[in-house]
């Protein structure tokens, strides 16, 4: 990951945390607010398991309901983003704990 002052690169991902850009591939890709605070989340520490309920605090702000799955449809919304430019798995799950973002 490399982070100048407002980006953040990870891979072939490159996020504008100001202007709220996401470049995949040097392509342009949309998303949410949501999901791009999820991505920028992940992308500030590649590499590193984050558990449901550490993303949920973290993104959402507020506890976690075990329950939802919230995260997992957010997760699958930005890999079908992501699917569409490059058929690569940007997000990768690690079952029982997680997700990281691959660096």
């Amino acid at each position: 990951m490399v982070r100048k002052m407002f980006l953040i690169e990870c891979g072939a991902l490159t996020l504008n945390v100001i202007t709220r850009e996401a470049l995949y591939h040097g392509k342009s890709v949309e998303f949410t607010n949501r999901e791009f605070a999820l991505l920028e989340y992940m992308s500030q520490t590649p590499g590193r398991i984050l558990t449901r309920t550490q993303i949920y605090e973290h993104v959402w702000g507020y506890d976690f309901d075990p329950g939802t799955n919230l995260v997992d449809v957010y997760i699958r919304k930005i890999r079908s983003k992501f699917t569409e430019i490059h058929d690569a798995e940007v997000i990768e799950t690690i079952r029982g704990t997680g997700y990281r973002i691959k660096s």
